[in-house]
């Protein structure tokens, strides 16, 4: 195996060097207005997650929603290792389009906070921004009126260092705002945990004194000293977690904590009292005396009409002691829910759904998550819906929803251009309609140009060549450069067909192949064979992912063209502009350390990163790997129960978005969406020579031209009266502008989708079964190798996009360049099938 990959790693990299150096990739900016808030009594809502472990599309999929905003603690000032952590922060929350609250905890002594500390990271996230139009609530040195941060209890240098913070940020990017987000005031000052306020110190004292007593105790005002001013702060924020009764009750005296005493240990497992949050938020909670005090909220929320983000979470601990976690957790976030109506100014609402060790909690394991399991999660979005609280993206969804067209085979038409690509699906199937009539005309005059043998033989020519073909476009697609192919790859037959074709074309050989296996060697032995091919294909997506990612260290080679997506919209004009980049390997770098986290393991191990030119091998694995129980079915006659599962699992996928695994090829091509393709024509290659000979036959002849003119008749009828040169007939007359996105759409296979599909099978069987001779002796020769090798190509193929990317000097709106490219690609292609180059290593 080591030999192999050696020999795997030498030619794959002299591919890339024959096809030359790799130059820069860029991207534009691309400014959007600032998120709207909320709408009052529905806040954004969403977890803080221990992200070594627990990753947004893992929460996201417990709850059953997708929430608005994540948490999460970065080291201040940015050192290399927090920088990149931040980034991947703002990566992983982009993905679902939630803001992304950013917590800055200062790891030297807040006087030693610069200035250029404050632009660094003020600059960082305008660049975000721009890359992934993330939006951010900073909250700098929460808490730091508590004595158990480093930061705490020390006034002047916070205000200070806070407002440094604040003008960076405020003059570099409007889409962050700064949050001042302290405790809940009731034990203040607390007690000691870095220590108890320095009584000596200089200034300290004084500026904490509010009351001038000569003491800081519970008598003084626990927020004031700390509030930067108004200029500096957006929003305000405040951090209520329910610990217990015990040291949380309203009777609770905490005038005898200080210097000299610990904590009195919160009660554990104690459901919260009815009107607990509700007492927090008035300020009577905890104080333990009777004077009055003006809340929080009123103080800097609504007299300047400030947003308020809350920090919240209920105590418990796993054991027999206390209320039953079901009661503790619901009750707390149905009060937090209830309040959000009341006072409207709470914007956010930022979950603790972590587990680790309190002091608070005698040093138990404290269970904070909302969704720590089924029964809970469901209560909560039973919960959150029902008080319509604001989920979902805020800001652009940057995953692969948006870079599915790209990687499946085009890119999904803006709105204002659906009706030109439903012009161009129009257009398509009159020509294929038009061909299909020639093949009958030709199979009549032209008999000894005919497929020579259509009922016998393991393989079939056929499909070898149009596998061939697909391949091609494969490689003509997503080497992104002008020229005639290009054009008809995109524009003609790609918007018929493409990827589906491929993919369904793989399931048809599938089928031929298993049959003639499992008749000589037995289910038993022919399943085996598929597992083995399963294996390998997934090892070799594994190593591709790899050696693409380390090829990226190389210097001199810049592989973020097919290790990013970069989103390309339409303008107001209808030229194509530069959008964002996406980072396909966010947590590749993880991967290099020692031990590497679980999280980035996982990504590797589920293919979740990865260059996007490779996805569909993934959706292959799968497919290969469920394929024999299936394939028994075909097996025991029962051919029916294998569509019946294959069309279930269809329309569940597309009442449910079809998306199943955690990888990114389930992104690009929804596992229980594209299935039916590959099992559809895993039935129809297992049953070739009955299907062909139905299909042969007179009544099936008859059949098949009624359906392909009749389905180009409908469609041209649609196009003519939308074009005002019919009437419209018995369809709405907004029919065919909303036809693309309601029947068309590529990656979800929507009915129109399919329709095409078996359209272009019908149509290139007829045409490659009249027209055999000519067209294999002028093309057979290139494309039926690369068909019987279309799996190998594919592989080859990311390197080719790879090198092609950013050829020094290439004009990629040059025609006669692009078809240059285009050729050496696919000859580079055939001379490595023909020479078995890597064949021992890389499946075919």
């Amino acid at each position: 195996m080591p030999a192999r990959l050696v020999r795997l790693t030498v030619g794959l990299v002299l591919s890339l060097l024959l096809l030359g150096p790799i130059g820069p990739a860029t991207a534009a900016d691309d400014a959007d207005p600032v998120p709207a808030l909320p709408t009052p009594g529905q806040p954004w809502f969403g977890p803080g997650l221990d992200w070594e472990d627990d990753l947004p599309a893992d929460y996201a999929g417990r709850l059953g929603e997708t929430p608005s905003l994540y948490a999460q603690h970065v080291d201040y000032p940015l050192t290399e290792a927090s920088t990149e952590y931040l980034e991947q922060f703002a990566e992983q929350s982009a993905t679902q389009g939630a803001v992304a609250v950013l917590s800055l905890e200062p790891q030297v002594p807040l006087e030693e906070l610069t200035v250029s500390d404050a632009t660094d990271l003020a600059e960082l996230l305008d660049e975000l921004h721009v890359r992934l139009d993330s939006y951010f609530l900073v909250r700098f040195a929460p808490e730091m009126n508590g004595s158990w941060v480093s930061w705490g209890q020390q006034p002047l240098p916070y205000v200070a260092a806070f407002r440094a913070v604040a003008d960076a940020v405020h003059a570099a990017t409007d889409h962050a705002a700064m949050v001042w987000a302290p405790v809940y005031g009731s034990g203040y000052p607390f007690g000691t945990a870095f220590g108890a306020v320095d009584q000596g110190a200089d200034g300290q004292s004084g500026a904490l004194d509010t009351d001038d007593d000569g003491d800081v105790d519970a008598a003084d005002d626990p927020y004031g000293p700390y509030f930067p001013g108004d200029e500096a702060v957006d929003w305000v924020g405040l951090t209520q977690y329910h610990f217990g009764a015990e040291y949380d009750a309203p009777g609770f005296d905490t005038d005898g904590v200080g210097p000299d005493q610990e904590d009195p240990a919160f009660s554990i497992n104690t459901r919260p009292r009815a009107d607990e949050l509700q007492s927090r938020l008035e300020e009577t909670w905890g104080y333990g005396d009777e004077r009055r005090r003006t809340s929080f909220y009123d103080r800097f929320a609504a007299a300047d009409d400030r947003p308020l983000l809350l920090e919240t979470a209920a105590l418990w601990t796993a054991g027999d002691r206390g209320d039953a976690e079901a009661a503790i957790k619901p009750e707390w976030w149905r009060q937090v829910l209830t309040a959000v109506d009341e006072y409207p100014l709470i914007a956010g609402v930022s979950w603790l759904e972590t587990a680790r060790p309190e002091a608070e909690a005698e040093g138990l394991e404290v269970e904070w998550g909302a969704t720590r399991t089924d029964a809970l999660a469901a209560a909560l979005r039973r919960d959150l819906v029902s008080a319509e609280i604001d989920l979902g993206p805020v800001t652009e969804v940057l995953d692969q929803q948006a870079a599915n067209e790209a990687t499946a085979q085009g890119r999904m038409p803006p709105p204002s251009d659906l009706t030109r690509s439903m012009d161009w699906i129009v257009g398509g199937v009159a020509v294929l309609a038009l061909v299909f009539l020639l093949s009958g005309v030709a199979a009549r005059l032209r008999p000894g140009w005919r497929y020579p043998d259509e009922t016998t033989g393991s393989r079939d020519l056929r499909v070898d060549l149009f596998r061939g073909f697909l391949i091609c476009t494969v490689i003509v697609t997503h080497t992104e450069v002008a020229g005639a192919l290009s054009w008809f790859t995109l524009n003609a037959f790609g918007a018929v067909s493409g990827a589906e074709a491929f993919v369904a074309l793989s399931g048809v050989v599938l089928g031929m192949v298993h049959r003639g296996q499992a008749e000589r060697l037995g289910d038993w032995a022919a399943s085996v064979l598929r597992w083995r091919r399963a294996r390998t294909l997934y090892v070799t997506a594994l190593a591709v992912v790899l050696l693409v990612y380390l090829l990226g260290l190389v210097p001199g080679i810049d592989a973020r063209g097919i290790t990013t997506f970069t989103d390309r919209g339409t303008g107001a004009d209808g030229v194509e502009a530069a959008g964002r980049v996406y980072d396909l390997y966010v947590n590749a770098p993880r991967l290099l350390d020692y031990p590497p986290p679980w999280y980035a393991v996982r990504e590797l191990l589920t293919l979740r990163m990865g260059p996007w030119v490779l996805n569909v091998l993934g959706l292959f694995v799968v497919l290969i790997a469920l394929a024999p129980a299936l394939l028994l079915l075909l097996r025991r006659g029962l051919w029916w129960v294998a569509l019946a599962v294959s069309w279930a699992a269809y329309a569940y996928g597309a009442v449910n978005g079809g998306h199943v695994l955690p990888s990114q090829f389930d992104d690009v091509f929804p596992l229980l969406t594209w299935q039916v393709v590959f099992v559809n024509g895993m039935v129809l290659g297992y049953h070739r020579r009955r299907v062909i000979q139905v299909l042969s036959s007179r009544p099936g002849t008859i059949a098949c031209t009624v359906l392909v003119v009749g389905y180009a008749l409908v469609l041209g009828w649609l196009w003519a009266a939308h074009a005002g040169h019919l009437p419209s007939g018995p369809w709405p007359d907004d029919l065919y502008p909303r036809l693309y996105d309601d029947h068309y759409v590529r990656v979800f296979l929507q009915a129109g989708r399919l329709a095409d599909l078996a359209l272009v099978i019908v149509v290139v069987f007829a045409f490659l079964t009249a027209f055999w001779r000519p067209v294999n002796a002028t093309v057979g020769r290139v494309l039926v190798p690369l068909g019987q090798a279309s799996l190998y190509v594919f592989v080859m193929h990311v390197f080719f996009v790879l090198a092609v990317d950013n050829v020094p000097g290439l004009d990629r709106t040059s025609a006669w360049q692009g078809i240059l490219v285009h050729v050496v690609e696919i000859a580079l292609a055939w001379v490595l099938v023909k020479r078995e180059v890597l064949f021992s290593v890389i499946p075919r």
